[in-house]
Formats: structure tokens, sequence, C-alpha cells
């Protein structure tokens, strides 16, 4: 396909140009992200039937395994960063290359996360405080569902590869069909075959399996047809790793100031951290929105760091901010709007209600500057730019834990928590936008 350059191009026709390279790789993004926790969904419908103390496990051992995956989630934005650039490049063996080692770092560290859960599970279950009778069923489920980390781990770091190679579509069909199979296996395994949550943790290590088998599929034959090498390499299996690192403080950084937040609700009440959970599921929901925009940011702007334009990656920056903003505008819209008619599905306690409505009136408030944030965030990884992307978070929260800490001493409630929270957005989005207006995230070449 031929493009126009961004010198030829007429200013609404570059803005048409970026609108469908967004649409294209943010929508069937969206698609991926909003299938994944349909997962876990899945097996509590199931896992559900079987008993409150098998629920009760299941929570507790999906929460690890989550928070266990979700901190190594740097494999994909290291990797589609990486890949794109490469890409832009025009050196697509390389690109490819680039991919597998992402992909041989994920097997290296599912291998190390097994060796340590493994037999460290009845302990790690204990120290989350999980009661007699649910211990039990928590430890059986997370023992086997460790298995499927390294799955998990392939399918993050391949998907980062495809998502380089300006690919959302292969994720969303993968993610599709990985849920069917959960859900299928799940209920033949608990019931059919009399496993009880044994038989759901073995249906979702399966049907992770067969997704990463087909990610790699996907990748082999890829690697095939340019001629890229599928054999390990140590330097570059560290290169990237060492481009993850700063990702992973970023992501510890993120979740410290999620828990931080959790903690100041439990503190306030029962009515308050029922409020703060129910807030807090939207909020990440609202979020699946924004990240599929940064997802193609990271996409596209790495692609034109890759090719040396520079120009492109600032038009392209600039109109991924627009689309951040209007979709956080709309979110924003919905939520207003959906508040009578959200909060029932989740609790029929007045005083709940009562709690969790002008906080989510603070959330709706926010959706715009979650928009920016996402967006530019995208855009730094895009360009490589993790190290910025790591303080810029430590200093986040090193702000935010003082105030959030100080809520329940000064009597504030909830509301005053979730205006925290939106002061934590708006230091993000000063960041990010100090480091965008810099110009310094602008390094280009096939590698930054």
């Amino acid at each position: 396909m031929v493009h126009m350059t961004q010198a030829s191009a007429t200013p609404k026709a570059t803005r048409r140009q970026h609108d469908r390279e967004i649409v294209a790789l943010a929508v069937p993004a969206f698609g991926a992200l909003v299938a994944e926790p349909l997962f876990v969904l899945a097996d509590s419908a199931i896992v559900g039937h079987l008993g409150t103390a098998q629920l009760a496990g299941l929570g507790i051992a999906s929460a690890l395994l989550t928070t266990a995956v979700s901190v190594f989630v740097f494999l994909a934005y290291a990797t589609t960063a990486a890949v794109a650039r490469r890409v832009g490049a025009g050196d697509l063996p390389a690109a490819i290359r680039q991919g597998m080692d992402g992909i041989w770092l994920a097997l290296l560290l599912g291998a190390a996360v097994i060796a340590v859960v493994l037999p460290a599970a009845p302990s790690i279950v204990e120290l989350f405080g999980a009661s007699d009778t649910a211990a039990p069923y928590a430890t059986t489920y997370l023992r086997i569902s460790a298995l499927g980390i390294p799955a998990m781990l392939v399918v993050l770091a391949s998907t980062g590869v495809l998502r380089g190679l300006q690919d959302t579509r292969t994720p969303l069909y993968v993610a599709i069909a990985g849920f069917v199979a959960n859900g299928a296996l799940n209920a033949v395994l608990v019931y059919g075959a009399d496993l009880g949550i044994a038989g759901s943790a073995w249906g979702t290590v399966i049907a992770q399996c067969g997704m990463a088998a087909a990610y790699l599929v996907v990748v082999v034959r890829g690697a095939r047809k340019h001629g890229a090498s599928l054999r390990p390499d140590a330097t570059g299996i560290r290169a990237s790793a060492q481009a993850g690192v700063p990702l992973l403080v970023r992501t510890l950084s993120l979740r410290a100031i999620l828990m931080i937040a959790t903690a100041v609700a439990a503190r306030l009440g029962d009515a308050d951290i029922a409020a703060h959970q129910i807030i807090l599921s939207l909020w990440s929901l609202l979020a699946f929105a924004l990240d599929a925009i940064a997802i193609a940011g990271q996409a596209i702007i790495g692609r034109y760091l890759g090719a040396e334009d520079t120009e492109g990656a600032r038009q392209a920056c600039r109109r991924m901010v627009e689309w951040g903003i209007a979709v956080g505008v709309a979110l924003g819209v919905l939520v207003v709007l959906s508040r009578p008619l959200f909060l029932p599905l989740f609790t029929g306690d007045s005083t709940v209600r009562d709690a969790a409505l002008p906080a989510l009136v603070i959330v709706a408030l926010s959706q715009p500057i979650c928009g920016v944030v996402f967006v530019l965030d995208g855009v730094l990884m895009g360009a490589g730019d993790g190290p910025y992307l790591a303080w810029a978070m430590v200093i986040t929260l090193a702000v935010f834990a003082p105030i959030a800490l100080l809520v329940p001493a000064l009597d504030g409630g909830l509301t005053a928590l979730w205006a925290a929270m939106t002061l934590m957005m708006v230091i993000r989005m000063l960041t990010l936008w100090l480091r965008t207006r810099s110009g310094r995230w602008l390094v280009t070449g096939a590698t930054r």
C-alpha cells in the first residue's frame, strides 16, 4: 500500500489517515482486552455452583494469578515498541527476531514463577488470609493454574510481537477462541468429569496453552517466511529484559497505588469498601477502552520512529490525544447517565449506593484526564521511553501515598479518596505531558 508522505498530505487527509490507523488497531485491541477478564468471570460462574468455599478459594487464587501475570505485562509493552521500530525501519526479519527474544524471555520467567509457586502455594494462600475451609481449594487451584503461567507470558510476548507488526486482529481472534474453549473445558471437567475446582484449573491451563500454541504458529510462520532465527539468543534476551525492567517498576508502582487506595477504603468502613470495589471494577472497565487507544499508540509511534519520521510521530501523538479526550468525555457522560442503572446490579444496600454515587461523579469528571494519560503512556512506551515512565510513576506514588493515607484521618470519606485518585491521574498527566512537549522521546532508528 502506498501512503502519502506527511509533507505532501493535507492536514485533513493526515488526520483521516491517523484515524483509520487508530481505529484499525484500537477496536480489535479493545475486544482482546475485554476477553481477558472474561476468563475469570467464566471460572467464577462455573465454580460458584460448587459451593461458597470453592468460590472463595477461586477468588484468592485467581487474584494471586492475575497479579503475577499483570506484573509481567511489560513483555507485551516492551516487545510492541521494539518490534514496531524495526517494522518502521523496514527490517521485518529483525522485527520477528526481536519478538522471538521476548518470547524466550517469557518462557524463562514462566519457569521461574512455577519453581516458586508450586512449593510455596500453601504458604502464599495462608499469607493472604484464606479461611480454613477455602484454603485447600485455593491451594489446589493455584498449584494447577501456575502451570499455565508460562503459556500466559508467551501470550503476552506474542501479543506484543503482533501489535508491533501492526496486527491487533489476530490477538482478538485468539482471545475469543481461548474464552470459548475455557468455558467449554471448565464445564466438561468440573461437572462432566466431576473434578471440581481442579477441573476448572485444568480447563484454564489447557485453554491458555492452546492460545500460546496458536500465537507460536503465527510467529514461527512469520519467522520462516522472512528467514528469522528461532533459536534463543542470550544477547537479545538480555536486551529484552533490560528494556522491561523500567516498565516493571512502572507497573509495580501503579499496583502499589491501587493497593493503597483499597487499603484506605477498607479503613473507611464496610459500606465504603464495598462501594470502592464497585467503582474500581467500573474504573478498570473504562480503562480497557482507553488502553486500546494506548496500544494503538505503542504500535504507531514505534513504527514512525523506526522510519525516522519525527513529524509523523508528533502528528500521530497529537491526534491520539484528541481521541483520548473525546473517548474520555463520552465515557464520563455514560457513567453519569448510567449510575441509577449500574449500581443496583451490584448492590441492594442503600448505604453502599449513597457512598458510591458522589464518588462516581468524580470518576466521570476524571475520564478526559484518564484519556490523555493512557494515550501519552502508550506514546512513550512506543518510543521506548521506559526509564522516564518508571521515574514518573515512582514520583506519582510518592505524592499519592501520603495524600491518600490522610483521607481517613481527615474523615474525608470515599469521595475524598477518589478525588485523591483523580489528583494522582492529574500528576501522571503533567509528567507525561512535560515529557512529550520536550521532544526528548523522539529518538529515531531501528533501536533506541
